[in-house]
């Protein structure tokens, strides 16, 4: 079995694939596997790769699965002890994938991980989609280190030590294949947005634990598929938090947090609309909303089914205070500002 898989979901992202393949390929080639596995662009994806990559392998899907089945249906062709989930749209260093074997070689309670994940723009500064490691607050929201909401840290090596966190970035997980399928796999009901996330929940649930390792760092480009003020994003982003805290919260927390989501999303719908002037995001907030309660009960054997195969003794074990207060209210605008963000409710 091949020890390290990186696999590359494409969708109609030929230039990214010129554009950011050949760093995976340079400094990758000798640690893992490289795999694109191609959700049926319509562009000139999988002949390009023929012509310039014939080493590389590629897995060509019926259709445009969206991210979380797409990846399922791929990762079931491969064989390998871990899988790194990349994006297309990061540019990897010399080395990197060597600190997240060591890691999870050496500690087999780690379940995945990710590296540090700056911007491709602006080097110096973290990246939003997982920055150096991600966190979720009492209502569901995620925050980073050093990344709260759209406020993104300069990377001082401040967060340069490995650090336990809730959530590794989709962006770049690396996981261990048994852990993965054990804990269900990406919920291919999200399509896009969170699932990683609710991955990384579930596993913790389990007892599994979820690392990043700064000692690697990645450059990600970041909206490659839906740009930040998409309408989309934003109802994708919605319906699927609501749902991954349907799935997990235990049910001593979970009307209290529906209870206050409500109230927070509607205050969001209106912020949408009347102080940014985005009737868009309004209407998707609402409507994710909507199809959340009517989705409710296609997940409620899954809930069972987590709730009945926890082993952790947490009510909740997500940051037990709210961002939004911390960030809006007491000013705190930076990772290292907040109260310890691993403390959690325990029975």
């Amino acid at each position: 079995m091949t020890k390290v898989a990186i696999v590359i979901l494409n969708w109609n992202g030929r230039e990214m694939l010129e554009r950011f393949l050949p760093s995976v390929m340079r400094h990758s080639r000798n640690e893992a596997d490289i795999i694109v596995a191609d959700n049926a662009s319509t562009d000139d994806s999988l002949s390009f790769l023929a012509q310039h990559f014939p080493h590389c392998r590629t897995i060509a899907l019926d259709r445009n699965w969206g991210f979380a089945e797409g990846y399922n249906r791929a990762l079931a062709q491969v064989e390998a002890e871990y899988f790194v989930l990349l994006n297309s749209d990061v540019e990897v260093t010399h080395q990197w994938l060597t600190p997240l074997i060591e890691l999870m070689d050496t500690y087999p309670t780690i379940a995945a991980c990710q590296p540090k994940l700056l911007s491709l723009h602006h080097r110096d500064s973290f990246e939003y989609a997982g920055a150096c490691g991600g966190f979720i607050d009492r209502y569901g929201y995620p925050f980073c280190r050093g990344r709260i909401f759209d406020r993104l840290e300069r990377d001082n090596g401040q967060y340069d030590t490995p650090q336990e966190v809730h959530w590794a970035s989709g962006a770049c997980l690396f996981i261990r294949s048994k852990d993965y399928w054990a804990a269900g796999a990406l919920d291919a009901r999200f399509f896009a947005h969170s699932e990683e996330i609710d991955l990384c929940w579930r596993l913790r649930l389990m007892g599994r634990k979820i690392y990043c390792q700064p000692d690697s760092q990645v450059y990600h480009l970041g909206g490659g598929t839906l740009p930040k003020g998409n309408a989309r994003k934003t109802y994708l982003n919605f319906r699927n938090n609501l749902t991954m805290l349907y799935k997990n919260l235990n049910q001593r927390e979970l009307s209290h947090v529906m209870r206050i989501r409500r109230l927070l999303d509607h205050v969001a719908a209106l912020q949408a609309l009347l102080l940014n002037r985005r009737w868009d995001d309004c209407k998707a907030i609402l409507r994710a909303r909507r199809d959340f309660r009517r989705w409710q009960k296609d997940f409620e054997a899954d809930r069972r089914r987590i709730q009945g195969n926890k082993v952790s003794s947490c009510s909740n074990p997500n940051s037990p205070f709210s961002i939004l207060w911390q960030y809006y209210v007491k000013g705190r605008k930076h990772f290292s500002d907040l109260p310890h963000p691993l403390s959690t409710f325990c029975t």
